[in-house]
Order: C-alpha cells, then sequence, then structure tokens
C-alpha cells in the first residue's frame, strides 16, 4: 500500500501537475493517464518477460463452513471483512477530515474552493495518495486470493473499477461500492452461465450500457442536483 501510495504522488507530480498548471483541456490529463498505464504495464512485461508470477502463500485457505452447498473460506472471509472495513475509513475519512473536506469542495467547483483557499496541488497529492493506498490493498487482496499476477491484470480490473464507479455515479463513493458489488455479482452469475469468457465482456457490455442510457450513473442525477 505504501509502495503504491508512494507511485500514484509520482505519477501526479510527473504525469498531471504539469498539465494542470499549463492550463490544459480536459482531454489531456486523460491521454496522459492512458499513457502512463501503457508505461507501467510494459515496464513490468519486460520484467516478468509476459509470464505469471506467483506469490508465497500467506495462509491455508482453509474452509470455516458450509452455507448452501458452497464453503465459506477464510481467505474470501478476510477479503471481505477487510474491504467493508477500508470503505468505513475512507467514507469517514472523505466526509469528516478537513482534507476530506477539501476533496469534496475541489470536486464540486474547482476555481470556487482555490478562491477559497484550498490548496489545489496539496488536495490533489493527497488524492492521489489515498487512491494509491486503496490500490495497494486491493492488489493484495488480489494475490491472497489468487496467489499470482501479471502484467496485463491491472487494465481488467482498471475497467471493472471504472464500470463500478460510474455504475452510480462518479464521485459517490457509497455508489461505486454498491456498484462494485452489483457488478461483481454479474460477473460472476456471468461466468456460470455462459462461461468464464464471457466475464471480461460483461463488464464491457455495462460499460456501455450505462454511458448510453444513464450516462451521469444511477443515482448520478441526485449528485448533480446537490452540486448545483
Amino acid at each position: 500500500m505504501l509502495f503504491s501510495g508512494v507511485l500514484s504522488i509520482i505519477l501526479e507530480l510527473v504525469a498531471y501537475r504539469r498539465l494542470r498548471n499549463r492550463g490544459s483541456n480536459k482531454l489531456a490529463p486523460l491521454i496522459s493517464a492512458i499513457g502512463m498505464s501503457i508505461v507501467l504495464a510494459e515496464f513490468m512485461r519486460i520484467l516478468t518477460d509476459s509470464r505469471y508470477v506467483g506469490s508465497p502463500r500467506v495462509m491455508e485457505k482453509k474452509s470455516l463452513a458450509t452455507v448452501f452447498g458452497g464453503d465459506v473460506r477464510l481467505d474470501n472471509t478476510i477479503i471481505i471483512i477487510a474491504g467493508l472495513i477500508l470503505f468505513v475509513i475512507l467514507q469517514m475519512f472523505v466526509q469528516r477530515t478537513r482534507l476530506g473536506k477539501a476533496i469534496r469542495a475541489v470536486s464540486m467547483n474547482e476555481e470556487a474552493s482555490k478562491l477559497m483557499g484550498v490548496n489545489l496541488n496539496g488536495v490533489v497529492s493527497g488524492t492521489f495518495l489515498i487512491g494509491g493506498l486503496m490500490t495497494g490493498a486491493a492488489g493484495f487482496f488480489y494475490t491472497l486470493k489468487y496467489e499470482n499476477t501479471a502484467f496485463s491484470i491491472g487494465f481488467e480490473l482498471g475497467i471493472a473499477a471504472f464500470t463500478a464507479a460510474i455504475l452510480d455515479g462518479i464521485g459517490n463513493i457509497k455508489g461505486a461500492f454498491y456498484g462494485g458489488i452489483s457488478l461483481g455479482l454479474l460477473e460472476t452469475y456471468a461466468s456460470f452461465f455462459l462461461g468464464t469468457q464471457w466475464k471480461a465482456v460483461t463488464v464491457f457490455l455495462v460499460l456501455v450500457v450505462v454511458l448510453y442510457f444513464r450516462p451521469n450513473g444511477v443515482f448520478g442525477e441526485a449528485i448533480t442536483q446537490t452540486r448545483a
């Protein structure tokens, strides 16, 4: 988590802050983000020779109970509980801390927040740090469950995270949480009934449908009205 958080801050300084200071349009940071993601992925591909890399087993994946014929494993239980704890901590941080309030202010109106004395660069760097910490935790949970990783894993997980975020409206932490659960269940059922090869297709299909019919997300209307 610490490594991922520091890396996120470095990426913000290199790929985003210079563009923001030069007053670039909204599309430039997006292009820069895509470029940096390709650089990082290809760097890891070269280091790993395009192979999957295994990780040591942290714990025995023993069954705790059986519910409706399915095993409740220790690793899955820890991942779910830890994810819920991180979600609650993040929600409380954004709602109650000074930096969290500044983050919400900048997301609503960047120019007005600067006029009120908010340090824009500090807030953006803090946001990237928090995002990096959460990403590092997600990476640990992934390797805890699957015990391997590859240079291309981040693309599929990133698309799924982005789809979950827009499913209930960008900027809505609770919405992203519920969207992630909904998308995960949809992926699971799609893999069961249609095959695992349809898992990624399901994510892209949901992304296209939501962007076409509800570009602000399922609950995006309420968020837009609140900001207005």
